[in-house]
């Protein structure tokens, strides 16, 4: 029973009386990029711009954004939940109602929204609910989360258009949340660029193989 009750509190949002305290200060992070050196919390320069996901374990997923040209710089952290300045223990317990995420600063001249768009959807398996592959639980839910009217549209559009590709190759229906972004908080030192750091680390990401059809996406 007691293994059903954590699994069962794990894969479901807590609600804001179950919800962990937190703190009223940021957890220490890094200041640059431990990549390409720049400022992990800005400023940045005025030209670019922000998109945030969530797509499982934040730490494959930062690799897989810092390599794309036109991105400046990404971050590793927690946002969608309920608990203030988190900590990787307590996003663990399931009852900060937070998501690994990762903060990606672009240049939209190089590479555009929809084209980071193109990547989320491709790059891992938007159908499985509070998980991803093998990590199971809230904090490892699909989901991107919108700077702008225009970010929220086009990540609307393109959900409905991989849902019609993910079902015509028989996958299942997309669990993806799309919101106003919320609160971002920055993940302790240690997960920030954790696979240049460790390169023999864990990554989950694994997509479904099935193509996103976004009419505006340039091959990357």
């Amino acid at each position: 029973m007691f293994i059903i009750d954590m699994f069962n509190k794990k894969t479901k949002m807590p609600e804001a009386a179950q919800a962990l305290p937190g703190r009223a200060t940021p957890v220490a992070t890094a200041e640059t990029h431990f990549v390409n050196g720049h400022a992990l919390k800005g400023p940045w320069p005025d030209n670019l711009q922000t998109a945030m996901f969530g797509m499982g374990c934040f730490w494959g997923v930062e690799r897989l954004f810092w390599q794309v040209p036109g991105v400046y710089v990404t971050a590793a952290g927690y946002a969608g939940g309920i608990t203030p300045n988190p900590t990787y223990q307590e996003t663990c317990t399931g009852l900060t109602g937070h998501n690994e995420v990762v903060l990606v600063v672009f240049d939209p001249d190089v590479i555009s929204y929809d084209e980071l768009l193109t990547l989320f959807w491709e790059e891992h398996d938007p159908t499985q609910g509070m998980r991803q592959g093998n990590d199971i639980g809230t904090t490892y839910r699909s989901g991107i989360y919108t700077f702008t009217p225009e970010q929220h549209a086009a990540a609307e559009t393109s959900r409905n258009d991989y849902q019609k590709a993910l079902s015509v190759a028989g996958r299942g229906k997309i669990t993806t949340e799309i919101l106003e972004v919320p609160e971002f908080y920055y993940a302790e030192d240690y997960h920030q660029q954790y696979l240049a750091k460790n390169p023999a680390g864990y990554c989950s990401l694994r997509g479904t193989g099935v193509s996103c059809p976004i009419p505006q996406a340039k091959a990357i």
